[in-house]
């Protein structure tokens, strides 16, 4: 769905008068699921590109004030929650912005300093309290749960892509999927990736778009295990996990990669989790 600056201006000046005086501009690399907006200098606006992705908003809404309270990093968190219009149809939030480059426009950074801060990161997250939230299933796209879920489109994907070594590839992805996680659910982000990841002066500083969170099995949020980090700064995010929880987060990158192959990022990782099982 299109979403013109025009509409989020009128948007802003008929529900929150208050800041009608205030810029509205894209910002530079927006989202899929949702578009993204400037408001004025401290403030940004969300609106979901879908009705499949409505349910972000509320979600944000109820948890991110309460996860906030609890993390030493900033995280986007909603300030207002505006209503339907008659040129844009769903909910949508006006949130506080967290200044910061994303990562995905940043070449020059340590990758083992930003692998140790991103897990502590995670840690922290996972040690929130859990009571009454959203388990993992359709509304996160399944984030949470055991990744087999998505085990026809891999399927799907490797009669496709024959020029791979597909039985390598079936191998790594099922022995991923037939360990099972035990422990009690955590809270998971769901889209831990560079395009979500804030930086400053080198280090993390803020992490945002928490549409897809949910509780349950935290392997998804590891996942950019293979698609960024290298092989030593790898080992420094993995470290301390348990070997189901990281093949487990290995699946979920292999998931992704494979639906999106002609992604020049989704070749690499594939590469890079081939390479691995090389030398194991």
């Amino acid at each position: 769905m299109e979403i013109s600056l025009n509409t989020v201006r009128q948007l802003i000046d008929a529900q929150f008068p208050e800041w009608k005086d205030l810029e509205v501009r894209p910002v530079l690399y927006s989202g899929h699921d949702n578009r993204t907006f400037h408001l004025g200098e401290d403030m940004t606006v969300r609106l979901p590109s879908a009705q499949r992705y409505v349910a972000q908003v509320e979600k944000e809404a109820k948890w991110l004030p309460f996860l906030a309270k609890h993390l030493t990093l900033p995280i986007s968190c909603p300030l207002k929650i505006g209503e339907p219009s008659q040129d844009y149809p769903y909910i949508w939030s006006v949130n506080r912005y967290i200044e910061g480059d994303s990562l995905n426009q940043i070449q020059d950074i340590s990758k083992e300093s930003l692998a140790r801060e991103l897990a502590e990161f995670l840690r922290e997250l996972q040690s929130i309290d859990t009571t009454n939230a959203p388990y993992a299933g359709e509304h996160n796209f399944y984030r949470g749960a055991n990744p087999k879920v998505y085990n026809d489109g891999v399927q799907e994907a490797l009669l496709q892509l024959t020029h791979l070594p597909t039985q390598k590839i079936q191998d790594i992805w099922q022995e991923a999927i037939s360990y099972s996680y035990e422990k009690e659910p955590v809270w998971l982000h769901g889209d831990i990736a560079p395009g979500n990841l804030l930086v400053k002066e080198g280090h993390l500083c803020g992490v945002i778009d928490f549409g897809i969170m949910g509780v349950g099995d935290p392997a998804c949020d590891y996942a950019m295990a293979w698609t960024y980090f290298d092989k030593e700064s790898r080992k420094i995010f993995l470290e301390g996990l348990d070997k189901g929880m990281i093949l487990r987060a290995k699946a979920w990158s292999l998931w992704k990669a494979l639906i999106t192959y002609d992604d020049e990022n989704s070749k690499q990782t594939i590469q890079e989790i081939l390479n691995e099982s090389e030398e194991q």
